[in-house]
């Protein structure tokens, strides 16, 4: 790519573990500026990066920061995106080369995290949940650029599936149309994020880092385009009663339709209004299945590095 080395950071330690063939696992930055409050965000994205040291791999925490498109974030820049919080700009694909030109800093969200990760050559990623189709798309069109992303960049992302705020029937049908491969992790249906059940299928279910692993290696190999989703669920300990928290998105899905909300403001308005009508146990969720989520990533990571070394 060309002039890339103008615009890509990629941090020391990141650097020397790609280049000595060492697990790397990214991690987004939109989590700690509108997925959670100050500091609890930053607390998390510390937490997550430590989870995935233990397991064995670098962690490779993803921002945009004063228009270098940064991959590793230091402890000190978490700390500054999660001060700012919403005041950081969301960017998605379409928003890189902007805030990149300008010089600002940016979260990404998971498709441009993807985007940064590839073009680093990290290919595992965790992350809480992915975005997906909204409810009422068939006449919005709200559909996250996440989706088209997993079918065009060879990044793997290990969610706790989409989003149950979202249309889970048309986001699997999206994917399905797009040739994205959804891989259940120990589980044949489709986990909703803060619950273990959805009532969708997926495509697969795998049950070890190994098979994960072998699985992108194998689609790698055969120079095939796009990414491949792994949906682990949330511990069971952690999952919410499906009664409750779906009553909880309804009633927040209602408000922000009568409030006009729509876009990219969509998600983080529905999650701190699901935080707030279920007293912050949807937050202490969301926690758990972020570093369940980074476990098996770091794992798999693990083993694709293995595999590429035979």
């Amino acid at each position: 790519m060309k002039n890339l080395e103008k615009y890509l950071v990629v941090s020391p330690e990141v650097k020397a573990a790609l280049e000595a063939g060492k697990p790397v696992v990214a991690l987004e930055s939109t989590i700690i500026s509108h997925g959670m409050p100050y500091p609890k965000n930053v607390e998390t994205a510390l937490e997550v990066e430590k989870i995935v040291r233990e397991c064995g791999a670098v962690p490779a925490t993803i921002a945009i920061i004063g228009g270098k498109l940064t991959v590793g974030i230091t402890p000190e820049e978490i700390d500054h995106l999660g001060k700012k919080g919403l005041a950081v700009t969301k960017v998605s694909r379409r928003d890189i080369p902007v805030v990149c030109a300008k010089g600002e800093d940016g979260a990404t969200t998971v498709a441009a995290t993807m985007i940064l990760a590839d073009m680093a050559g990290v290919k595992i990623f965790a992350t809480g949940g992915i975005g997906g189709v909204h409810r009422g798309a068939e006449t919005t069109m709200d559909i996250s650029a996440d989706l088209e992303e997993l079918a065009h960049t060879p990044v793997m992302v290990i969610c706790a599936g989409a989003k149950s705020i979202l249309d889970l029937g048309l986001t699997l049908e999206y994917l399905e149309t797009h040739g994205v491969t959804v891989i259940g992790s120990g589980t044949k249906e489709l986990p909703a994020f803060y619950t273990r059940r959805s009532g969708f299928g997926v495509d697969y279910e795998l049950d070890t880092p190994q098979e994960l692993a072998k699985a992108f290696h194998v689609k790698q190999e055969l120079g095939m385009e796009g990414g491949m989703l792994v949906t682990n669920p949330i511990p069971e300990e952690y999952s919410m009663d499906p009664d409750v928290i779906n009553k909880a998105i309804d009633e927040a899905v209602e408000e922000a339709k009568a409030k006009g909300i729509h876009g990219k403001e969509t998600t983080p308005f529905l999650l701190a209004k699901i935080k707030d009508l279920t007293g912050g146990d949807s937050l202490d969720s969301n926690i758990q299945l972020v570093y369940n989520n980074a476990k098996l990533a770091a794992k798999t990571a693990a083993e694709l590095c293995k595999l590429a070394k035979a």
